[in-house]
């Protein structure tokens, strides 16, 4: 379920093995990147490291970053190459097991199946805290999903609220066009866009972090609620931290935690989170400079580097006057969530989330692909999932064996 990169490679895999498949789409292949992207966007991963089984990028700019348009040509072209059963415009609306194997309702009608892969994605909706109706009416309020760039905002002052890598992104791009900028920050992951000359995404990469599986972390379960990094994709391969945004005029306020009388409440305690984020940044370089000792690395890439300590504000508002007309916009990047409504096998638990080890649900021959460290820490990246659906449908192969 779902023709986007983690269905299209389970289809791969599946093919190769020869075993019967479709793969249903609600919409077209890619259909996410085509419909809910705002239209400066660009994968935050460099285009050297996307792939997919059989097929990789061989452009002329393997340093940069692919825009939305390129990573649909992309995945159309993986479709197209791997022969994938696509059908598009195909809406499910149940699936529930039935006689040993599943029965998938959809709008274009009934599917009996003895196996299933769900690769719907983790961002289906959009999470906004429940006291967004209680914001006035005279505030607009948009989400990621509904954002395609500054011009679609009213004139005035802009609340951005969530500071991971969509935040970040939104808040500089609003910023550019001349609006006022708040930002309310949580917890967010701190990384520089290049470290030592080379991406931070190739050192994730060589010195094996992204490549740490399930089965070997501590809390799983933390690992997986991770913001996303604070990182853009642009040609000058700009770092885009809290530090950075501040020195463009976006002021900077705490985690919006209620809203009272009109007025926007947040938390305080910034200086707790940003030490907590440069700590656990610099944690992260140390792992990569003791990986570049040991592995006789050091001779071609650049000297150890660090910096600075995310700086903060002199004051801090605490509140914010919704009805005085300074903030006319709020975009909420709070982070997103899966949809699993049409799903009627009890394979979810209480927060909404797909009870999985490494892509195995509880039920037999019901599979899951492209979620947060659903096998490694890089699964739900485009180059972190070839691992993956090989493996998930290695075992899915043996269900079947085993089942005649």
């Amino acid at each position: 379920m779902g023709a986007g990169h983690a269905g299209l490679a389970a289809s791969h895999f599946l093919g190769e093995r020869s075993i019967d498949h479709v793969v249903l789409e609600r919409g077209e292949v890619a259909n996410s990147w085509r419909r809910e992207r705002w239209d400066s966007f660009r994968l935050l991963t460099p285009n050297w490291q996307s792939r997919l089984p059989g097929l990789r990028y061989e452009g002329p700019d393997p340093d940069g970053y692919m825009t939305v348009g390129e990573v649909v040509e992309f995945i159309e072209r993986f479709a197209k190459v791997s022969r994938a059963p696509v059908r598009t415009g195909t809406d499910v609306t149940s699936l529930r097991r039935v006689d040993g194997g599943y029965q998938v309702t959809t709008s274009d009608g009934e599917i009996r199946c003895r196996a299933v892969v769900i690769a719907s994605g983790a961002c289906n909706r959009p999470t906004v805290p429940r006291f967004n109706d209680a914001v006035p009416a005279s505030v607009e309020q948009l989400t990621p999903f509904d954002y395609r760039g500054p011009a679609q905002l009213p004139d005035g002052g802009v609340l951005v609220v969530g500071a991971s890598a969509t935040g970040v992104q939104l808040a500089a791009e609003l910023r550019r066009s001349g609006r006022p900028v708040t930002l309310s920050v949580g917890e967010h992951v701190r990384v520089p866009r290049t470290y030592r000359g080379r991406d931070v995404l190739w050192w994730m990469n060589a010195s094996g972090v992204w490549d740490q599986r399930f089965d070997e972390i501590d809390d799983l379960a933390r690992a997986r609620r991770l913001p996303s990094p604070q990182l853009v994709g642009t040609p000058e391969r700009m770092t885009l931290d809290l530090n950075a945004l501040a020195s463009t005029g976006v002021e900077l306020v705490g985690r919006w935690a209620a809203v009272r009388d009109g007025r926007a409440l947040f938390s305080g305690g910034l200086r707790n989170v940003f030490s907590l984020a440069d700590l656990k940044m610099e944690r992260l370089l140390d792992t990569f400079d003791a990986w570049a000792r040991t592995h006789g690395r050091d001779a071609e890439v650049g000297s150890p580097e660090r910096f600075a300590p995310t700086r903060v504000p002199e004051s801090t508002r605490l509140q914010l006057d919704l009805r005085s007309g300074e903030i006319r916009t709020i975009v909420w990047a709070t982070g997103f969530r899966p949809d699993y409504g049409w799903l009627d096998v009890p394979v979810v638990d209480a927060k909404g989330l797909l009870r999985h080890e490494g892509g195995v649900l509880d039920s037999p021959g019901l599979y899951a692909l492209g979620l947060p460290v659903l096998r490694r820490r890089k699964s739900t990246f485009i180059h972190g999932i070839e691992a993956d659906a090989r493996e998930v449908v290695d075992h899915l192969a043996r269900y079947l064996a085993l089942r005649g």
